[in-house]
């Protein structure tokens, strides 16, 4: 018996314990581990019955994640769960699983192939393989349908969102919800004689052929407006609709199929590198082994404006007690009437019960001035993008809080170094540049100045984690990882325009292609006026690459600021809804006509690799100077900030996959048509001769 599978005896009732620590992942040995107990209590006559638990906080979380990645480069054989959990199923003695914490893919599939499911009140239950750009891959299509119904399995399996316990029972996935110890109720079930009841027998819940093909569209509709461009959920609603027409054996070998075609396929691939990424982008290089991060008990934001507002929000709702300050009582009235909009609004959608609501409103304390800030450990400057009201709010700041408490700024571009020299104290400044609006968006760039001390660093990267974020770690340079990058990639955007590219065909170009949104659009939600104050920075910098005069220019200087003002690229109606304006088209021919810029056509594909490439060419820059750890901070900055399709696994990520010679090979050729703009990094030159990045 593996030592990842423990047995005992409680009467007659083998008790089959997982005990793989932390989430009883189902790593090689321990399916293999639970056959072999049941294979045992079938072939012991004083065994009546067995119930399969997780050790510590969790039922099996899932599969061992890493296997997938060793199945496809051949360093492990494929998965072989079907044979087993059919195994369990055929047990002569009833089999119940016992289920707390989680039971998330191959867990539930395990779970499934019991004949019985109690569980904790708090369980949840899920087939998020999805997430993954995969499908449930040992029966879950098969199983799931027979459980609960067609209709409940394909939402769970298309979205991959897990159900509570209440839901679960209600469905039919679980049999009894226990009060009070989950093994004491479960034994207790399994001591009431249950009879072996196989899931794979159960047909009552399926539907027929045209059911099944009625509910398998009307899915696949919802997934392609939520799930845009994702293979897996489609491939998911395949495999359950195939209950109608197959019988379980077949339905298995469907569903095999489909899964192996989604495992080798570059969505999964993608999907699995920002998994692991996000984990990875946690670990500092360089960093003392000892450094520990400070404790955050308290904190204050200065500006109550959208980022203020939600930053403070953010705290709020990590139980995290927050100070908000505003210099006028109308702004600081404004701030907080959003916040409260903002809860009242997650109320009503479900998201968060009302006393919940109010427990976390009431963390947060409006004032007028510093009260409060000297009890602060964190202080996060969140006033406008402007470099003298920073060094001056840090100039007070470094009056009024206490030493050993952190100083943060929110800015998106500016210079950490300069912000920190008006305080005595540069080693506790740091960037912690928050994504609008801060109470959603999941990125968080850490940013270390030249004195931010690690004690500094691990402390921003552990609030990430607090506030339910992704941290990335940036050096100080301007616009960081993405700003600096997006720099390049809307400088394209625009330059295709006044080549002759219709602003709709632009954008439209990179949103079909996944992109949450087009660049043009982005610089009307971010306002024009923002975009062109930050290109006078850059300029005034001496930033490679920003050119002197650009359409966007235009405008600006007609006041046409994007949403905000009605108007941009596009125009705006009351509820912000774009629609094409025929009179920028006009406006940037007439201008192009006057810059002397030669018209052509363009084709979605040439759009594609212009924008894109400009994109990983800056990102390759970014790791040559060190701003940038490694190729996948930068692909989970994207990801997770820039809405970077996740299944195309961030830009670095999608350069491997095309081929990074392709991409070297065509800047050359544009850097011969167009200039210095596009000469390939020497980073992305010596990529693409070793085919990965360095």
């Amino acid at each position: 018996m593996s030592d990842l599978v423990l047995t005992s005896r409680q009467g007659s009732v083998l008790v089959v314990t997982i005990h793989n620590p932390p989430v009883n992942a189902l790593s090689p040995g321990v399916p293999e581990g639970i056959v072999e107990a049941v294979r045992a209590a079938a072939n012991d006559g004083s065994v009546q019955a067995v119930v399969v638990i997780g050790d510590g906080r969790t039922f099996i979380a899932g599969a061992d994640i890493r296997e997938f990645g060793r199945i496809v480069s051949g360093e492990a054989p494929p998965l072989n769960l079907n044979e087993l959990l059919a195994e369990i199923e055929s047990s002569p003695k009833p089999v119940i699983m016992a289920i707390h914490g989680t039971a998330l893919g191959g867990g539930l599939e395990t779970a499934m192939a019991g004949h019985y499911r109690v569980a904790v009140a708090s369980a949840k239950a899920g087939q998020p393989e999805v997430k993954l750009g995969l499908i449930p891959g040992a029966g879950g299509t098969q199983r799931l349908p027979r459980l609960v119904g067609v209709e409940p399995a394909m939402r769970m399996c298309a979205f991959g969102e897990p159900i509570d316990a209440a839901e679960a029972l209600a469905l039919g996935l679980f049999d009894r919800i226990v009060e009070g110890d989950l093994l004491a109720g479960a034994v207790a079930f399994a001591n009431e004689n249950p009879p072996v009841r196989r899931t794979r027998d159960l047909t009552a819940k399926l539907v027929d052929g045209a059911a099944a093909e009625s509910l398998k569209s009307l899915f696949q509709d919802s997934c392609r407006k939520k799930l845009k461009g994702q293979s897996a959920p489609l491939a998911a609603l395949e495999s359950i609709a195939a209950t109608a027409y197959l019988n379980f054996d077949a339905g298995l070998e469907q569903e095999r199929k489909l899964f192996n075609d989604c495992l080798f396929g570059t969505q999964s691939k993608a999907l699995i590198h920002v998994f692991f990424g996000e984990r990875t982008v946690a670990r500092i290089p360089g960093l003392p082994a000892h450094t520990q991060p400070l404790p955050l008990h308290r904190a204050a934001v200065v500006g109550a404006g959208t980022m203020g507002g939600g930053i403070a929000m953010c705290f709020a709702n990590a139980g995290v007690p927050v100070v908000l300050k505003d210099t006028t009582e109308s702004a600081l009235e404004r701030g907080m009437a959003t916040i409260r909009r903002n809860y009242e609004g997650a109320v009503k959608r479900g998201r968060l019960g009302a006393e919940a609501a109010q427990q976390r409103l009431a963390l947060i304390r409006p004032v007028l001035h510093y009260d409060g800030f000297d009890d602060a450990d964190i202080v996060v400057e969140a006033v406008f993008e402007e470099l003298a009201l920073k060094k001056h709010v840090f100039s007070d700041l470094d009056a009024v809080v206490r030493d050993g408490a952190i100083l943060a700024t929110n800015t998106s571009t500016l210079d950490i170094d300069e912000i920190a020299s008006v305080t005595g104290r540069p080693e506790w400044v740091v960037g912690t540049h928050f994504f609008s609006p801060a109470n959603v968006m999941r990125l968080l760039e850490v940013v270390r100045g030249r004195a931010t001390s690690p004690e500094v660093i691990a402390t921003a990267m552990a609030l990430a984690k607090t506030l339910k974020k992704v941290g990335v770690l940036s050096g100080n340079a301007f616009g960081f990882i993405g700003n600096r990058m997006f720099g390049p990639y809307r400088h394209e955007a625009i330059r295709l325009v006044e080549e002759g590219a219709g602003v709709p065909q632009v954008d439209q170009a990179l949103t079909g292609w996944g992109m949450a949104m087009g660049p043009l659009a982005v610089g009307d939600l971010a306002g024009v006026d923002v975009s062109w104050l930050v290109r006078q920075e850059a300029l005034r910098l001496g930033i490679p690459h920003v050119e002197a005069a650009s359409f966007e220019d235009e405008l600006y200087r007609l006041g046409r600021f994007g949403q905000k003002t009605g108007a941009g690229w596009y125009l705006y109606d009351e509820d912000r809804k774009a629609t094409p304006d025929p009179e920028v088209e006009r406006l940037v021919r007439e201008y192009a006509a006057c810059q002397g810029i030669p018209q052509r056509t363009f084709t979605h594909s040439e759009i594609l690799e212009r924008t894109l490439f400009a994109l990983i060419n800056e990102g390759a820059r970014l790791l040559e100077e060190g701003i940038a750890l490694r190729a996948v901070d930068v692909d989970i900055v994207y990801v997770n900030g820039y809405g970077f399709p996740a299944w195309r696994g961030g830009p670095m990520h999608y350069a491997e996959t095309i081929g990074l010679q392709r991409v070297t090979d065509r800047m050359r050729a544009l850097y011969d048509e167009f200039g210095p703009f596009w000469k390939p990094a020497a980073l992305l030159e010596d990529a693409a001769k070793a085919g990965r990045w360095t």
